[in-house]
């Protein structure tokens, strides 16, 4: 069960290499498979002809019965709501579930720190995976330039985030008057399902170099090609909402940085400033778990029978 339809595409792929050599039957179900071919993967999954399912929310619906359900793995566990929790444990009441966030929400982690779940942290990183250079600065043309040039210099690709569909489009021209020999592409959820597969396609096989967009991209990129996120107004969005965007660089074996912008510092809250701060100490490999302890205690846990 993953968010996204580019992350449930991702695990089908990867799912289909790697199993390659056995006998198992993987299918996936999402906005973009058609409802006639849905229809008979749903079929089949009931009758036990599928082993391994991957899917977006639709894998919750009515319609999804399962032959014997065994497993269950949630991707970014942090995007799904309590609701959707529910609707898996009717599945099966003793199914096995296995969760996975880089950084599990407030409420997630203090289940597993009273022990109600269990926990294992992967503290090895990849072979070769460096440190994300992190940086906090106010909005500066100047330093925008600077960071798209050398990126594009070294034959890379570049996160922009703005998150404000009515002013996208002109933060993209501004972009593009900025660094005029960069192709600049403009990806938000308001655009049609093709033309937002054909911008994400576009960048993922290295046809655009900019992509600017709104939190669509918070989870499930895989380009390692893209090594440099710039981040509009930071201090606006939460402290595991910045840590899964700067993990959409950093996944190749060269340098990664990260420009968390602000308005300037006098002009922005106290928890807002914590935030950054922190993600700026926190900017090791493998700090997700600190920076969820850190979302901890900034936010409390929630009520606990919620």
């Amino acid at each position: 069960l993953c968010p996204t339809t580019v992350l449930c595409f991702q695990h089908f792929r990867t799912f289909k290499e790697r199993f390659a050599g056995f006998p198992l039957r993987i299918e996936m179900i999402n906005r973009f498979v058609d409802a006639k071919e849905t229809k008979q993967i749903l079929e089949d999954v009931a009758d036990g002809r599928v082993e391994i399912l991957i899917g977006t929310h639709q894998l919750l619906g009515a319609r999804t019965r399962f032959h014997d359900l065994g497993l269950v793995v949630i991707d970014e566990e942090q995007r799904f709501g309590v609701a959707q929790k529910e609707k898996l444990k009717k599945f099966r009441a003793n199914v096995e579930v296995l969760s996975m966030s880089a950084t599990p929400i407030p409420r997630t982690l203090h289940m597993s720190l009273t022990g109600l779940r269990e926990i294992s942290l992967i503290e090895t990183p990849p072979k070769n995976r460096l440190a994300i250079e992190t940086l906090v600065a106010p909005w500066s043309d100047e330093l925008i330039a600077t960071a798209i040039q050398f990126e594009l210099r070294r034959g890379g690709q570049v996160y922009f985030l703005h998150n404000r569909v009515e002013s996208i489009v002109s933060i993209a021209e501004h972009i593009r008057s900025l660094v005029p020999d960069a192709r600049v592409g403009v990806g938000h959820a308001q655009l049609s399902d093709e033309a937002l597969e054909q911008v994400m396609l576009g960048f993922m096989e290295g046809r655009i170099d900019v992509l600017v967009s709104t939190t669509i991209v918070e989870n499930g990129l895989d380009v390692p090609n893209a090594n440099t996120l710039i981040v509009h107004r930071a201090d606006k969005f939460g402290l595991s909402q910045l840590y899964q965007l700067r993990g959409r660089v950093g996944r190749s074996d060269v340098p990664a940085y990260a420009y968390l912008l602000i308005p300037g510092r006098g002009e922005i809250t106290e928890d807002a400033r914590k935030r950054l701060q922190a993600l700026e100490d926190f900017s090791e490999l493998g700090s997700g778990f600190r920076v969820a302890a850190m979302d901890l205690e900034l936010r409390g846990a929630g009520n606990l029978l919620g």
